[in-house]
């Protein structure tokens, strides 16, 4: 799979996590819920929206900058955007997990798992590829 293509993997997923997180607020569920959730909502929502963001950014850029000779410095500033938007995310997909495991475990279970998936995505987006890139450098 090309980087192009794993790249439109994250983007739409993140897509459709913020079509969801959008539509959450209007149930009527949420509007009885408290301070505690919608602070978590908030927050979450607006996260996954300027993932979404950094992750559609370089299609602007790529548009923009096409046949001027700057190939370089936009697949640069494109891979700093996708590793932002990943960062993101990974905040986002934590914040949904909370929000979603909130009302049927509880919230101390579902603090717990949310830490949990947050540790997983850290190893797997953060730590695993620095240490590759360590590796790889020395």
């Amino acid at each position: 799979m090309t980087s192009c293509c794993k790249s439109w993997v994250s983007q739409t997923g993140t897509q459709i996590l913020f079509a969801f997180l959008l539509g959450v607020g209007f149930t009527t569920p949420f509007r009885q819920a408290d301070s505690f959730v919608h602070g978590v909502y908030s927050v979450t929502l607006l996260l996954a929206a300027v993932a979404t963001a950094l992750f559609i950014a370089p299609v602007a850029l790529h548009r923009t900058l096409f046949r001027l000779g700057r190939k370089g410095s936009l697949v640069q500033i494109s891979s700093r955007l996708a590793l932002a938007g990943l960062h993101l995310l990974l905040l986002a997909l934590t914040g949904a997990v909370l929000l979603a495991l909130d009302d049927p475990l509880g919230r101390p279970l579902a603090a717990i798992l949310a830490a949990g998936v947050f540790l997983v995505l850290v190893a797997l987006w953060v730590v695993l590829p620095m240490r590759i890139r360590a590796q790889h450098m020395s």
